[in-house]
């Protein structure tokens, strides 16, 4: 018996969605809810069969995905860099601290009108958007990472003649990182919700486009087929940056 108990987390995990979605069947055939509203799961499918083999799912997919990898790589690159300055420079916090505490409460979908009128229907507005969402996520995270540095470390280094640019990349940016990807990881997930706003900003393809094609036809299962995607692919986009994670600081063991 005390073998066994380990093993019921794992089951447990393994029994969740099949669960969720026999739960959700039931609940939409017994009659409780309007089935047109809140159609089962079968009829979700089946709008996703027919969107994957007669709709464009492949390359609205693409679509997405491309824009949140542009927008994300950029907005985390970006905000590392401002990060490490304004953590490391306390006249540069005290010179753009201010300014990204002013900016950053605001939603990347209060831009969409804004980002029609600057960029047009092209990609770029979709990118800044992404971009946005992620990088005031990763610039909070990688300013604290960095300004939450042990002292006794830096100046062990300093009292070794370690040079600013090597107290920089060998003692204040492995010390962060663990930070850094905590904001990283968090921000994965902040791209995917502003995908949503991206799409909303005039464009033609990508799959929170179709969800808003799909409710202005009420295909509600294709809505909630295109919310399915959108959660599975954020779902696998959290678990693979967690599974580089637990390499990338493998001196924490996690």
């Amino acid at each position: 018996m005390a073998s066994a108990k380990p093993d019921a987390p794992r089951l447990a995990a393994w029994l969740s969605l099949p669960l969720f979605f026999m739960v959700w069947q039931l609940v939409s055939m017994s009659g409780w809810v309007n089935a047109s509203l809140f159609p089962p799961p079968t009829a979700v499918l089946k709008a996703l069969w027919t969107w994957l083999t007669d709709g464009p799912l492949l390359r609205d997919l693409g679509m997405s995905v491309s824009r949140i990898v542009i927008g994300f790589m950029a907005g985390a690159l970006v905000g590392i860099a401002t990060g490490v300055l304004t953590g490391s420079t306390p006249l540069a916090a005290g010179l753009l601290a201010p300014v990204f505490q002013l900016l950053r409460p605001i939603p990347p979908i209060a831009f969409v009108p804004l980002v029609i009128l600057w960029f047009g229907l092209s990609e770029w507005g979709k990118w800044f958007l992404v971009f946005w969402g992620v990088f005031f996520t990763v610039w909070v995270s990688t300013h604290l990472g960095i300004q939450r540095v042990d002292p006794i470390w830096l100046r062990a280094s300093q009292c070794l003649g370690a040079p600013r640019r090597a107290q920089l990349l060998q003692v204040m940016l492995p010390a962060a990182l663990p930070t850094v990807l905590v904001g990283l990881r968090t921000a994965v997930g902040v791209s995917f919700y502003t995908l949503v706003a991206a799409e909303l900003a005039g464009t033609f393809s990508g799959v929170a486009y179709r969800i808003e094609i799909a409710h202005q036809n009420m295909q509600t299962a294709q809505m909630m087929g295109g919310l399915l995607v959108l959660g599975a692919l954020s779902s696998l986009a959290d678990r693979g940056f967690a599974w580089l994670s637990r390499r990338w600081v493998w001196w924490q063991g996690s």
